[in-house]
């Protein structure tokens, strides 16, 4: 890894980044659900409950949820396992587990939730720990994001998958070109109105524009060693739902 990543369109100290993310999220962990809602005028819980069925997820199976947040999927997932089933849903920022953990609790998905305060790119789990790993609009947050694919590999048992759902690149012209103004110009004016922080809704439309495209993806998901890696374009590619399986 350099020494220097970006943090938006900042060039910033590697080292640096992770602090900066951490910031972001601390700042909009208790409205983060609001803001999607508002964001995405509803349309990001489509997007999850396409994910969702295609995990392949079954009773009984063992679930890691990375990046997962306030736990929307986390909760859906729960369901899916089953009472002898696990998910653990895992995220580097201790204010949105938090968010995430007193909103299972209080509807009341106790009995197959596991908390874990981890790092995409040093997963605390052994080797073949999961089924599947779901990780939704949280690698672009990563610094390494290749060596957090290799962990997220190493942590997964043969014959199991990962699913990244994550903005992306949209195929259209004159809709990438109506997504950049609403990016730039609604995103930190709703940041600023629902959270009074601009500049996190600010980082968001950047640190998209960042993220590597849906090809780029899928070959640092073969280069990491997964197999049958195919990804879907949803909302003309605005968002890709990218899937490997480990054999």
């Amino acid at each position: 890894m350099t020494d220097k990543t970006h943090f938006g369109y900042q060039t910033v100290e590697t080292a640096q980044k992770r602090e900066l993310v951490g910031a972001v999220f601390d700042s909009v962990a208790e409205r983060y659900d609001v803001m999607n809602d508002l964001m995405s005028m509803g349309v990001h819980r489509l997007w999850k409950r396409y994910a969702i069925n295609q995990t392949g997820v079954r009773h009984g199976q063992t679930v890691l949820d990375l990046a997962g947040g306030t736990g929307d999927l986390a909760a859906k997932l729960s369901e899916r396992v089953g009472k002898d089933g696990t998910v653990v849903l895992a995220d580097i920022n201790e204010s949105m587990l938090s968010v995430g953990r007193d909103r299972l609790i209080d509807e009341g998905l106790v009995q197959n939730i596991r908390y874990t305060l981890a790092d995409a790119e040093a997963l605390p789990f052994g080797e073949s720990s999961f089924d599947c790993v779901t990780m939704a609009f949280g690698l672009r947050n990563v610094t390494d994001k290749q060596q957090a694919l290799e962990s997220i590999y190493h942590s997964l048992r043969p014959g199991g998958r990962l699913l990244v759902l994550e903005f992306s690149k949209p195929v259209l012209p004159l809709l990438s070109k109506a997504y950049d103004a609403y990016s730039f110009s609604a995103l930190p004016a709703l940041g600023k109105l629902i959270t009074n922080d601009a500049e996190s809704y600010r980082y968001l439309a950047e640190s998209i524009r960042q993220h590597p495209d849906q090809e780029t993806l899928m070959a640092m998901m073969q280069q990491a060693g997964f197999e049958r890696c195919d990804y879907h374009n949803m909302t003309g590619g605005i968002v890709a739902l990218h899937k490997g399986f480990k054999f």
